[in-house]
């Protein structure tokens, strides 16, 4: 079976990836046998022709979930169409405060409603 996966490149912490159609018996560092493009993950940087990974799609490769959902977020011309997430992380005690203030926010505001 033909796969479309990720071979990776880079140093030690800094992950560089090419998108590369393979036979899924051999092993990830083999020669391929198409270089369908690359993909850096630190800068979201991505360079992939389209189009040779439909056609190798509609051929019979499997492409990894990876290697699908780059297909699937590329643009026309081959750049990742990445979104920023808005949101930011916070910790669990954050978390618990946040929900702390909103539970006494809406209280509030019902106080008022019923005394109205």
């Amino acid at each position: 079976m033909v796969k479309i996966r990720l071979r990776r490149l880079g140093y030690k912490k800094n992950p560089v990836y090419r998108i590369v159609v393979l036979n899924s018996t051999t092993k990830r560092e083999t020669a391929p046998i198409q270089q369908l493009g690359f993909y850096n993950p630190k800068t979201k940087e991505m360079k992939l022709d389209k189009q040779s990974a439909l056609d190798w799609i509609q051929k019979g490769a499997q492409p990894t979930k990876t290697a699908q959902f780059l297909i699937n977020n590329c643009n026309d011309d081959g750049s990742l169409n990445y979104v920023k997430k808005e949101t930011e992380k916070l910790s669990k005690k954050a978390q618990a405060k946040l929900e702390a203030e909103k539970k006494a926010a809406e209280e509030a505001a019902k106080s008022q409603e019923a005394s109205a």
